[in-house]
This record gives structure tokens, C-alpha cells and sequence, in this order.
């Protein structure tokens, strides 16, 4: 069993940066892939990016040039660094571990998932 710990949302304005933090516990996450989505209000959820056990990096559309994804992998803790935020990107933001196979875009791919944390950007 996995448990994820996202932190670090809030509200910022318009071309303004968050950090965001997943910190796991119960197994050592070096050698899964990993990811963040986000879900607006009635909306589906988004891929945003991911990172793979070799570091690797995948980026949604929404996502290429301003966010940056990364992992450390002794404190067992993936980031989302999030620049020049802009309105559309006022989500719920969710990190994921996948354990299995499958697009790494995609949610279902993903086995464990954090509780969310709000991201929300004024204009």
C-alpha cells in the first residue's frame, strides 16, 4: 500500500509560481513512474506531466515551457514546479504512482493516487 501526501497549493495571481510536493510512504517510489494531474470543476481529469523511474520526463499541452517535474528520490518526493500560472490552470492538483503498465498520460494507468491540493490562480 502506497500513501501520497500532495502540498504546496494556494492562491496565486496571474504569471505567478507554486511548488507543489507529493511526499509518499509505505514503499519506496524509485523505481515506479509517477505523475500529476489536476481536475477543474466539471471537468475530466488532466494529465499534466509525469516522471519515470529513470527520470524521464512526459508533459501535457497545458504544461510544456512552464512546468517542471522532478523527483528525490531519498526523501521519497516528486515536485511540480509551476511558473507563469495563469487562470486555466486553477485546478485540483493530484499526484499519482503507476505500478503497472499502461499510457502514462492516462489516469487509469495509475494505481495509487494522493487526497489533492487546490491550485488557484486569479487574473
Amino acid at each position: 500500500q502506497v500513501q501520497l501526501v500532495e502540498s504546496g497549493g494556494g492562491l496565486v495571481q496571474t504569471g505567478g509560481s507554486l511548488r507543489l510536493s507529493c511526499v509518499a510512504s509505505g514503499r519506496t517510489l524509485s523505481t515506479y513512474d509517477m505523475g500529476w494531474f489536476r481536475q477543474a470543476p466539471g471537468k475530466e481529469r488532466e494529465f499534466v506531466a509525469a516522471i519515470t523511474s529513470s527520470d524521464g520526463t512526459w508533459y501535457g499541452d497545458s504544461a510544456k515551457g512552464r512546468f517542471v517535474i522532478a523527483r528525490n528520490n531519498p526523501k521519497n518526493t516528486i515536485y511540480l514546479q509551476m511558473n507563469n500560472l495563469k487562470p486555466g490552470d486553477t485546478a485540483v492538483y493530484y499526484c499519482a504512482v503507476r505500478v503497472d503498465t499502461g499510457p502514462i498520460q492516462s489516469p487509469p494507468a495509475y494505481d495509487y493516487w494522493g487526497q489533492g491540493t487546490q491550485v488557484t490562480v486569479s487574473s
